[in-house]
């Protein structure tokens, strides 16, 4: 059996699968700065699982850097690396590491595995995750990386596993945090989050793309650490309709959350155009996350946007949130797919355990 970790600067949330099947779930929240291997322990404790039948344990590691871009056994070096993108993910990495040190103070000899968000952007092109910067500044790692693949990862094994996969997919994982993906082949080709999860859509509460200069101007007015917070924390639909969560802005009936829904959706709309043009085309779009999953408002006007591309959907489908949403007159199909990260997680550690037994 293998323990899933992922940790936050003070929660755990942990989960033990046997193969892909999930065995059991526990969490722990309000933990101290120095409590989680203490928190870690009495989660599984709840769960009645021993340790000694936990053949290892995974963690979602969400910035792998430049260099670590497939799931990996953890290392002296491959710690080193983790701390190293700790620059580029100051929010996430950090506290990944923490369960990281819990786990191994509570399991010391038991293995450790990172499976990184980063990772299935890896097969992205050269010139579609270079920053036009000089070469100084992008060697210090400053580029496109891309988030939110272990989302497209299951996604991916999801539809593979229905049928042939179509060629050319527009992925939308639509959530508090929020991306696109264009999938050629299965294979990511370009994403629109960058060099971090603030880049590319309107978010709960990040203002997704917004100009070098402004970001200049808000660091010139209120200083480093406060700009930090106004565009990771306090933007985005918080920003725009008072909610970062589109129930509450459905609900609330102002102009100001009427504004905020229609700016997810025109940059939705406006960035998938992108994506489209990143793969030549398109034959499928698929939602994923939160909102991609459950907001049939949304997805509509996401979908009506991209009418032009031979998109056609069902309203009768779409209103009560089905798999499939495509109506036979869609020119491409558009479907709902739960996010399985958690599970995409234990897949790809299993797959090493595999490799390495071998």
């Amino acid at each position: 059996m293998l323990l899933i970790v992922n940790a936050g600067s003070s929660s755990l949330k942990l989960a033990v699968y046997d193969g892909p099947n999930l065995v059991a779930r526990e969490a722990a929240e309000e933990i101290g700065s120095d409590g989680h291997a203490a928190a870690l322990d009495g989660a599984l404790r709840r769960t009645g699982i021993p340790t000694s039948a936990l053949q290892g344990a995974a963690h979602r590691v969400v910035h792998g850097g430049p260099r670590l871009t497939a799931a990996c056994r953890i290392t002296p070096d491959i710690h080193a690396e983790i701390t190293a993108a700790v620059p580029l993910a100051p929010l996430h990495n950090p506290a990944a590491l923490v369960g990281i040190q819990a786990v191994a103070r509570l399991m010391p000899d038991l293995p450790q595995y990172a499976v990184f968000d980063t990772a299935f952007h890896a097969t992205n092109p050269e010139v579609a995750t270079a920053y036009a910067l000089p070469f100084a500044e992008r060697a210090r790692g400053i580029r496109r990386y891309g988030f939110h693949g272990l989302s497209y990862a299951a996604l991916v094994r999801i539809l593979s596993a229905r049928g042939p996969l179509p060629r050319r997919l527009l992925a939308c994982h639509l959530g508090n945090g929020a991306s696109l993906c264009a999938i050629v082949n299965g294979r990511s080709v370009a994403t629109t989050m960058g060099y971090s999860p603030l880049d590319g859509l309107t978010m709960g509460t990040r203002t997704g793309q917004i100009d070098g200069n402004a970001v200049l101007r808000l660091v010139e007015d209120h200083g480093l650490d406060r700009a930090k917070t106004i565009l990771n924390r306090e933007s985005g639909l918080l920003g725009l309709g008072g909610s970062s969560d589109l129930r509450s802005l459905h609900a609330a009936g102002t102009p100001e959350a009427q504004f905020a829904l229609e700016h997810f959706a025109y940059w939705a709309v406006r960035h998938a155009g992108s994506m489209v043009a990143a793969m030549g085309g398109l034959d499928a779009v698929v939602f994923t996350g939160g909102i991609g999953e459950n907001d049939a408002w949304m997805r509509k006007e996401i979908l009506s946007g991209l009418a032009f591309l031979g998109v056609s959907s069902d309203p009768a489908a779409n209103g009560r949130n089905e798999t499939t949403l495509h109506d036979p007159t869609s020119h491409v199909a558009i479907w709902i797919v739960p996010a399985d990260e958690e599970r995409q997680i234990a897949l790809e550690a299993q797959a090493v355990i595999a490799g390495e037994g071998a």
